[in-house]
């Protein structure tokens, strides 16, 4: 016998569009900060944007992990 389909999360949509809200927040506020950013030297740029590229993705692990088990925590390991 097979197991009928679980219906889909609420979680993973709201989840989605959190991310979005994340990035589109990053982006402006780096977008704001390039005024700034722009009088500095080429080198000093290409770090700070790397650096920005990078650092956004930090808040994501605890929204993944909640959107798979609705909680902010990673289950423990078995």
């Amino acid at each position: 016998m097979t197991k009928p389909p679980t219906p889909p999360s609420w979680r993973k949509p709201v989840g989605m569009l959190a991310i979005l809200g994340i990035i589109l927040l990053w982006a402006i506020l780096i977008v704001s900060a390039s005024e700034y950013i722009g009088q500095m030297h080429i080198l000093a740029q290409a770090v700070i944007y790397l650096v920005a590229g990078i650092i956004w993705i930090a808040p994501l692990r605890p929204l993944l992990i909640w959107i798979e088990t609705g909680s902010f925590k990673a289950p423990p390991l078995p």
